[in-house]
């Protein structure tokens, strides 16, 4: 009977974190492309990008990720555009997390020296050369610490996606209680999981962070 209730519980636990590890990814890479997009958007010379990208930042970041996902899994449907749990969690997660990296884009551009950009235009670069080859280099070392805890703050968001059904970490172990009334167990799975998925999230990050310290150096 134990080995029965082990095995049921890592079976719906396994799937629950396959879930949340594909939420987790999807919702960071589109994180990381909103937040380069509109970033860079709101220090653009065309007036008409720089508003609309400022707008999506305060939107995103003045109302809760909880209203973004009801409204994108139930509101939506109203006028005929349905999505499926999974796409209406990771388009709110990445949008959400996404505007408040695009603030960590554009504070770590304009916090690089202007000398910087003087000297490559004196050196007839580019607008495009300037920040790739001397803007980014200087700014993405210190957008990188920013962007590890945005990327917990996301995974831990993850949790929410349980309301509208979607069968993460959370609504697996909501489940599970439900049909043994066993409560201990499949949360404190849960608390390990999540754990674990946010050590690497830091690991990942930290090396990363190392790399661009060693690049610096050689520099």
């Amino acid at each position: 009977m134990m080995e029965a209730t082990m095995q049921d519980i890592a079976v719906s636990m396994g799937y629950g974190l396959l879930t949340t590890v594909w939420l987790t990814i999807c919702g960071c890479m589109l994180a990381l492309s909103c937040a380069f997009s509109f970033g860079l958007g709101q220090i653009s010379r065309w007036r008409l990008l720089r508003i609309f990208s400022a707008s999506y930042v305060e939107i995103f970041r003045g109302t809760s990720v909880f209203v973004q996902i009801f409204w994108l899994y139930y509101a939506l449907p109203a006028l005929g555009i349905l999505l499926s749990p999974m796409l209406s969690g990771i388009l709110a997660l990445g949008l959400n997390v996404g505007a408040y990296g695009a603030e960590v884009v554009r504070s770590a551009i304009i916090a690089v020296d202007r000398t910087q950009t003087e000297v490559a235009t004196s050196l007839k670069l580019t607008r495009w050369q300037t920040l790739r080859y001397v803007i980014l280099p200087q700014a993405i070392p210190r957008m990188i610490p920013v962007f590890s805890n945005n990327s917990v703050e996301l995974l831990k968001a993850t949790a929410i996606v349980s309301m509208i059904s979607l069968s993460d970490i959370t609504f697996q172990a909501q489940q599970y209680r439900i049909r043994t009334s066993q409560t201990i167990m499949p949360f404190i799975i849960t608390l390990a999981l999540y754990f674990m998925i946010y050590i690497l999230i830091l690991y990942g990050f930290s090396h990363l962070e190392r790399k661009f310290a060693v690049v610096k150096k050689g520099k």
